[in-house]
Order: structure tokens, then C-alpha cells, then sequence
């Protein structure tokens, strides 16, 4: 189990990495591929020592080794999150390989989509369509017997956010439609819980922005929900089962 944990955690590090360049090029336009890490002030290609996940920017102190222009701590972040993230997967999940892989691949596509809706308020089809197909896919090869069920959450949490997108489109996007209905699609019936702690996060949020602003101001204040959906997605993925399982026995 310590192997199991620390070789996630690994993963995951070296995975946040990736996904930093995601976040960053994807929106833009630029390829994944190439070029290699640059500074993103002075264009210098990073070299491998400085390339090291979280250690690396520890290290250079947050600082470019050859403008020593600041970094943004969001790398190093997003590293330790992606890590910590995996191995909480494992934990959570080591005895049901199919929860497992569904619960990593959730992981690798909901931290980039939360960082791209952050940045530009935008869910892009290029992530979310083919998140859809890799939770399909996989749910398919590795729990044929428990697809049925993520299919119909994936339908009723899209149709759910669907009904609020076409009765409120100023408030949701439809790229937070088809990122609920991805959720469905690999959390199953845990969906349920990744809704509602979308939407309390969502409300507690928006409380505290009337709060400061004034109810007037603060209803007029557009904040990106692809965040609390992916807060909800890991929370429906950590700690969704027992959620479910104690609103099914209260009611």
C-alpha cells in the first residue's frame, strides 16, 4: 500500500507538470508538444534539472535561472495538487481496480479544466469531449456490468445543469453542462454528491462576494463554476460512496 501511494503521488507530480502546459497552451492555440518548457518571460528553454516537480522551483526560489523574473507559485501548486490528488485516489479506492483508473483519468482532466475556466471562463470541447470518451471507454473495458448506471447519471446530471443553462444562460455556460454529464459519466450515482457540493460551494462563494461587494454589486459579478464542479467532481470521487449511502439510508 506505501509502494501504491508513493508511486501516485509520483505520478501525479510528474503528471502536474503536464498538466500546467495544458492549462497554459490550450486555450491559446499552442501545441502541447512543442517547443519545450520556456520561461514565460524571457523565452529560455527550462533544462531538465529545472524541470523538477515542485523540487525544482523550491530550489531556484521561485525565480528564473537565467531572467530571475518570478515564477507563478500556480506551477509548483498544481504539481503538489495533481500528487496529492492521485494518491488520495488510491487510498481511496485501491480495492476496486475500476474506481481506481476511472478515479486517476477523472483527476488528469478536471484539474485542467478547473485552471482553463479560472483563466478564460471557458470549458473547452477539446478536454471535455474527449473526457467523455475515456470515461465510456474505460468504464466499459473494466466494469461493463456498472456502464448502464454511469450512463444515465452522465444523462441526468448534463440534463439537470442543461434545464439551469437554458433557464439562467447569463449564470451557466453550457460548457458546465457537458463537464456535469462528463462527471455522471465516471462517477456514477456519486454524481449526486459532486452536484450538491458544487452548488453549496457555489452558493457559499457567492454569499461571500455579496458579502464584500454589496448585494446589488455582487449579483452582477460573474465567477466561473467549472471550479465547483471540479471541486464537486473530487469530493463525489473521495468521499462520494459513503455521502450516498448515508442519504440513502437516512430517506
Amino acid at each position: 500500500m506505501f509502494l501504491a501511494i508513493a508511486a501516485a503521488l509520483a505520478g501525479g507530480l510528474i503528471l502536474g507538470c503536464v498538466l500546467n502546459v495544458v492549462a497554459h497552451r490550450l486555450p491559446r492555440g499552442e501545441s502541447l508538444a512543442t517547443p519545450g518548457s520556456q520561461c514565460p518571460h524571457c523565452g529560455h528553454e527550462v533544462r531538465p534539472r529545472d524541470n523538477i516537480p515542485v523540487v525544482s522551483w523550491l530550489l531556484l526560489r521561485g525565480r528564473c535561472r537565467d531572467c530571475d523574473e518570478p515564477i507563478s507559485r500556480r506551477y509548483p501548486l498544481v504539481e503538489a495538487a495533481t500528487g496529492l490528488l492521485f494518491a488520495a485516489v488510491v487510498v481511496a479506492h485501491h480495492k476496486d481496480p475500476a474506481e481506481l483508473v476511472l478515479g486517476l483519468a477523472l483527476v488528469a482532466f478536471l484539474v485542467p479544466l478547473a485552471l482553463i475556466d479560472l483563466d478564460t471562463r471557458l470549458l473547452p470541447n477539446k478536454l471535455t469531449l474527449p473526457a467523455a470518451v475515456v470515461a465510456i471507454v474505460l468504464g466499459t473495458l473494466l466494469d461493463r456490468s456498472g456502464e448502464v448506471e454511469r450512463l444515465i447519471a452522465g444523462a441526468g446530471a448534463g440534463g439537470f445543469f442543461l434545464i439551469a443553462a437554458l433557464a439562467y444562460p447569463r449564470g451557466m455556460g453550457m460548457g458546465d453542462v457537458k463537464l456535469a454529464a462528463v462527471l455522471g459519466l465516471f462517477l456514477g450515482r456519486e454524481v449526486g454528491a459532486a452536484v450538491l457540493i458544487a452548488l453549496v460551494a457555489g452558493v457559499l462563494v457567492g454569499v461571500a462576494i455579496m458579502r464584500r461587494k454589496g448585494v446589488g454589486e455582487g449579483r452582477k459579478t460573474a465567477v466561473a463554476f467549472g471550479p465547483f464542479l471540479a471541486l464537486g467532481g473530487l469530493g463525489g470521487l473521495l468521499i462520494g460512496e459513503p455521502l450516498v449511502d448515508a442519504y440513502l439510508g437516512t430517506f
